[in-house]
């Protein structure tokens, strides 16, 4: 129809290039280009400052968390011997390596430190006969737990929360810098489709 405007056609984007060609002067070079580039390197910089920060304040609070926790443990629980109620389960494949690694539960008797006699479950190696003794943890009252929290334990449950922290700022820093380019990049759209609204009618001839 003569007079309409064709719908604007936004421009190619600019082909992958390192960060640094948004601070290169060139005539293709917009405000936004330049503004994003800033914004992506103050992401950076901020992102180098705060992990670390991040994951130490984050790790030392799950050190402490976990030091109390194995401390309370090591108090609250004791090992012991139980006795088997029944016989456990045998494993289908005996003398086999999955063999030696697969546990079964069964039904135990264990005497708590007070004296009480107190029948319980745990896993056990398949194959036990009733009568058969095991080692367990138990805790004040006679109730199978697992063993208390080890130094290594702590350390490595430490070491990964104080990774997570660092990931999380990481991955904070390039949401926020996606978020921010997406932004840029629909005012470009939009200023793109004013300047087309503008030029459009001097490139259109009337039929």
């Amino acid at each position: 129809m003569a007079g309409e405007i064709p719908p604007a056609q936004p421009p190619p984007g600019p082909p992958p290039r390192p960060l640094l060609w948004r601070w290169r002067h060139n005539p293709l070079r917009r405000r936004t280009d330049t503004l994003h580039a800033w914004l992506g390197l103050g992401a950076l910089i901020a992102v180098l400052a705060v992990a670390p920060v991040a994951a130490l304040l984050a790790g030392d609070a799950a050190r402490r968390h976990y030091e109390d926790t194995a401390r309370h443990q090591n108090l609250t629980r004791y090992e012991t011997d139980a006795t088997l109620v029944r016989d456990a389960p045998r494993h289908p494949e005996p003398g086999s390596d999955e063999e030696k690694r697969t546990r079964y539960p069964a039904e135990v008797r264990v005497v708590t430190r007070e004296g009480r006699t107190r029948t319980t479950r745990a896993e056990v190696q398949p194959g036990l006969t009733a009568g058969n003794t095991v080692r367990v943890w138990v805790t004040a009252d006679g109730e199978v737990t697992d063993r208390p929290l080890t130094r290594e334990e702590v350390r490595s449950r430490t070491m990964g929360w104080a990774l997570l922290a660092a990931i999380g700022v990481a991955l904070t820093g390039a949401a926020a810098h996606a978020l921010t380019g997406l932004a840029l990049r629909r005012r470009n759209h939009a200023d793109w489709d004013t300047a087309w609204a503008e030029t459009a009618p001097r490139w259109t001839t009337p039929t």
